[in-house]
């Protein structure tokens, strides 16, 4: 990375911002947008204090209570999602190196049609994987089959030309170790399309307060299968910054982009470390309403 390069956190509607990026500029795309469940995405932040009145005991009866310290939320909910989705996907291909690889996230309900969408903005020949990240916590339904998983759909621009590093990728164990022999038991083997993985601990030191933050591991795996050091790696629905954090450790440039206030506070709170980065933001308006915001 150089010191010339600035890695830019920027406030505001994606689809300008793609508009105005350089064509195959980009060495990897992530994003992981609304997933349009028609409800409002919202997640309170709490912190425990010492209260005399508090109705939590603890070491040597110590009464403690929690404090909500406001909530983050947003409405995830479109009048036509594949309309809002197509332009910026359609950038996203644009700005797309002839080596470079996109990964889309998204979920079991969605994502049988936004593949449909992908199949037409980069070809059928370029779909590369359907990768499922699994995970065992949250709710459990006693009416159906709890859904425990989320798709990420990976497009290349050039089936005859893309990126892939396998030997930067971490290998992981084998689930039958007996059956394949000491030496690769202890060398271990490549992650498949099934990534397990847990998400982010609401009381673990990752944890950032946004409702649908990914975890780091996912993203460290994304960057080093699909990029190198020095490559420039894009998110445009940014959330809480865990592509750039991820992009920063690993010595890859990045441009993340969200039009929430609440996200782009916690990304310049998040990568103030990061070196050579540069947060936008538009010029207040104070006469202006506050709009919504996606996130």
């Amino acid at each position: 990375m150089t010191a010339e390069w600035k890695n830019k956190v920027i406030l505001g509607d994606n689809l300008p911002v793609l508009r105005a990026m350089e064509d195959e500029s980009v060495d990897l795309v992530y994003i992981d947008p609304p997933f349009n469940t028609g409800r409002e995405q919202k997640r309170e932040r709490l912190k425990t204090v010492a209260s005399e009145n508090g109705t939590r005991s603890g070491f040597a009866g110590k009464r403690y209570e929690s404090v909500s310290l406001g909530s983050r939320a947003w409405c995830d909910r479109f009048d036509d999602y594949y309309a809002f989705l197509r332009p910026r996907l359609e950038e996203a291909h644009r700005v797309l190196k002839t080596t470079g690889t996109m990964y889309f996230h998204i979920d079991c309900r969605e994502v049988h049609y936004c593949k449909v969408l992908l199949d037409e903005i980069f070809g059928r020949d370029a779909f590369l994987n359907e990768i499922v990240w699994a995970y065992d916590y949250g709710a459990r339904p006693k009416r159906k089959w709890p859904a425990k998983h989320d798709n990420i759909l990976v497009y290349v621009r050039d089936p005859k030309k893309y990126a892939f590093y396998p030997d930067q990728i971490e290998r992981i164990p084998y689930m039958a170790p007996g059956l394949v022999g000491p030496e690769k038991a202890a060398r271990g083997k490549l992650p498949t399309d099934v990534w397990w993985h847990t998400i982010v601990s609401p009381t673990g030191k990752e944890k950032t307060g946004w409702p649908t933050q990914k975890p780091l591991g996912v993203l460290r795996r994304v960057l080093a299968a699909s990029s190198r050091e020095g490559d420039l790696v894009l998110d445009f629905f940014a959330g809480s910054g865990t592509t750039g954090a991820a992009a920063a450790e690993a010595g890859r440039r990045f441009v993340l982009v969200d039009q929430n206030p609440d996200a782009f506070a916690i990304m310049r709170e998040r990568l103030a470390g990061a070196e050579h980065t540069e947060f936008v933001e538009p010029k207040r308006n104070t006469t202006a309403k506050r709009s919504a915001h996606h996130g």
